[in-house]
């Protein structure tokens, strides 16, 4: 048995629980003494209902105001926003008795407010109303914010790529994932405003209220008199608790999930229905391609890119910070840029909210309105089809999920049910914010191809944004290399793969052996010790220091001792999947290189530490662009120069 000292929360939360619990039991005891009959009942009867039906319309006033408020802290950028919150908690800190003399310079008998309305806001219902709205709305409002701060901004800028303009996405997204904690925010202004004391008896000593009265009570005939009040104002407590408790706390908006009935399928009409009408949306000309030309300050970050594609497919390739998931929001329509243009064919989107651009988002989390069924989600869209959504629930692998909340779901499930809502209102565009790399790597395989497929299918324009070089190769005909917003180098896959531009670019392309050297002669270069013959260098000066590069599956193995080899020796030796990678030192040993060899491949068989010889194809080096301050740091640490130091 563990010692209970070890863990002091269970005893900590008990002692805390009782001491709450204790008064309650204490005033059972004396319910004996209480008297529940005479002229004073009346007034109890009367002082309750003024402090329920007070509480009542003070709790509607702040949710009408609270609730907005709260959604504005929770989003704005501004810095007077920050003050702001600040300010409207101070009821909170302030005595209730110094909330209602401020009140009184406000609405009193000899202010302005107070003359103009003949001082009917004071020792009234409606004052009774603006002392409990002033002390309860920072109950609310607090939790309205942190509520709204929790809402993902991916789902206001998903509902926007959906067609809902921004009434429609807060009324039916943003505000049914924030209920619970607005829900919660409520209740607790109710309850204040229910049980306050000093703010009312400043501003409206009458009529009087639960509080006050017991208050009055209290001091002309003592505890006794009391007991009545004290039962009163916890019976209403507690039953409005209760209330709250019963009240749903989803406020998911239904729509018709579709059943199966039967052996046969009654919704093959509309799957047939929505298979055309998936390709029969998307625009077939080889025309209705994207263009664009972006630019836009963010802090210390500036985006410049323009680009006018060649091909439908295009993948957004580069580091974290790059700038490719906003160049996906600035073609979205979510956010705006400074300057540019975006053309899809003939059509000019740059003036066009996102709720007007005809495109599929899926953002990198995938946005799903956790509120909503799977059947809900696809069916999200401001025109979604049903066909269409049907369709997509089948031909993706969700058919029997409809009744499934997204919480409810793998990552992959989660996955095909955001491009699944995306496709439903047969966009023009489909953009994809690193839409696999939550996933596991089977998952991310499988959903990779079922990608390609659907890109030869629709013959949509697609932009992937990616930082996996293998995903940009299996998913666009078209890739643009960005890093620290600026745009290195575009072109078709095989192009940009083949001939990099430079250092920076072979190395976020993922591409090995991307060596340093020194052009020897025309057409050599010297490299780690060692004198390449490399045709590509040839328009370089002797002396002048170059990158090159060549494709680990170019890197011949020969016998040792080879004459027509330079001698090598083996580092290390593992498996790449079908194949088997060396790393290899050559010549000296300063020039280290990668070879990858097909299974069973002449040299595939080589252990550690094993002379070999090594040939490289003089037509297989490429000569990138001169180093610059760009290069990633320690490239040139396998093939370093004559006093280089390398990083």
């Amino acid at each position: 048995m563990k010692s209970w000292w070890k863990n002091p929360l269970p005893w900590l939360a008990a002692l805390l629980g009782l001491y709450l619990l204790a008064p309650l039991a204490a005033l059972i005891g004396e319910l004996a003494s209480a008297s529940w009959t005479g002229p004073g009942m009346e007034a109890t009867w009367r002082a309750l209902g003024v402090s329920a039906a007070a509480a009542t319309v003070s709790s509607l006033l702040i949710a009408l105001g609270g609730v907005p408020l709260g959604y504005m802290l929770a989003r704005g950028r501004a810095r007077w926003l920050d003050w702001l919150g600040l300010l409207v908690q101070l009821p909170l800190a302030l005595p209730p008795l110094a909330s209602g003399i401020l009140l009184l310079f406000l609405v009193g008998p000899y202010s302005l407010i107070g003359r103009l309305t003949g001082g009917i806001l004071t020792d009234s219902f409606a004052g009774v109303v603006l002392a409990q709205t002033f002390v309860a709305a920072p109950f609310l409002i607090v939790a309205a914010r942190s509520a709204f701060a929790a809402v993902d901004p991916a789902v206001e800028a998903v509902a926007a790529t959906l067609g809902h303009r921004p009434w429609g996405r807060w009324r039916r997204f943003v505000l049914p994932l924030a209920w619970p904690g607005i829900r919660a925010g409520l209740l607790l202004a109710w309850v204040r405003a229910f049980g306050e004391f000093g703010a009312t008896a400043v501003v409206a000593y009458h009529p009087y209220t639960l509080p006050v009265l017991t208050w009055v009570q209290f001091g002309s005939l003592g505890l006794p008199a009391t007991i009545p009040l004290v039962l009163l104002a916890l019976v209403a407590a507690l039953a409005f608790l209760a209330l709250i408790q019963l009240l749903p706390a989803d406020r998911a908006t239904t729509r018709a999930t579709p059943r199966a009935t039967g052996t046969a399928d009654p919704f093959q009409p509309l799957l047939e229905i929505g298979a055309a009408a998936a390709t029969a949306a998307v625009p077939q000309g080889d025309d209705h391609l994207l263009s664009f030309a972006l630019h836009r300050q963010l802090n210390g970050f500036r985006l410049d890119l323009a680009h006018s594609a060649q091909h439908r497919h295009l993948a957004l390739l580069g580091p974290s910070g790059a700038g490719k998931s906003v160049t996906l929001r600035l073609l979205a329509g979510i956010d705006q840029a400074d300057d540019g243009f975006v053309h899809l064919g003939d059509d000019d989107w740059t003036s066009r909210p996102a709720e007007l651009r005809s495109v599929g988002y899926v953002p990198q989390d995938y946005g799903l309105f956790e509120h909503l069924t799977v059947w809900e989600n696809l069916t999200a869209g401001a025109s979604a089809q049903p066909s269409l959504a049907r369709y997509w629930l089948n031909r993706l692998g969700l058919a029997g999920l409809e009744r499934r909340r997204p919480r409810e779901l793998s990552g992959g499930q989660r996955q095909r049910v955001a491009l699944g809502r995306a496709l439903a209102r047969a966009p023009q565009l489909l953009l994809l914010d690193e839409p696999l790399s939550a996933l596991d790597a089977p998952v991310r395989r499988d959903l990779r191809l079922q990608l390609r497929e659907l890109q030869r299918e629709l013959r949509m324009a697609t932009v992937i944004v990616t930082h996996d070089p293998t995903e940009a190769a299996l998913l666009a005909e078209e890739v643009l290399v960005l890093d620290n917003g600026q745009l290195l180098q575009a072109g078709p896959v095989g192009e940009v793969f083949t001939h990099p531009r430079n250092a920076r670019v072979a190395y976020l392309l993922g591409l090995r052996n991307v060596r340093r050297g020194r052009i020897a002669a025309p057409g050599t270069i010297q490299a780690g010790g060692v004198v390449l013959a490399a045709p590509a260098a040839a328009r370089f000066s002797p002396g002048e220091v170059v990158n090159w590069w060549i494709r680990p599956e170019r890197v011949i193995i020969r016998p040792p001792g080879d004459p027509m080899s330079l001698p090598t020796h083996v580092l290390d030796v593992y498996p790449a999947g079908d194949a088997t990678e060396l790393e290899l030192a050559v010549g000296g040993g300063e020039l280290r290189l990668t070879a990858r060899l097909a299974a069973g491949a002449p040299g595939s068989d080589l252990a550690p530490g094993a002379p070999c010889g090594v040939t490289l194809p003089p037509e297989a080096i490429e000569v990138l662009d001169p180093p610059r301050i760009t290069d990633p740091p320690g490239l040139c640490r396998f093939a370093a120069l004559d006093g280089e130091e390398c990083g």
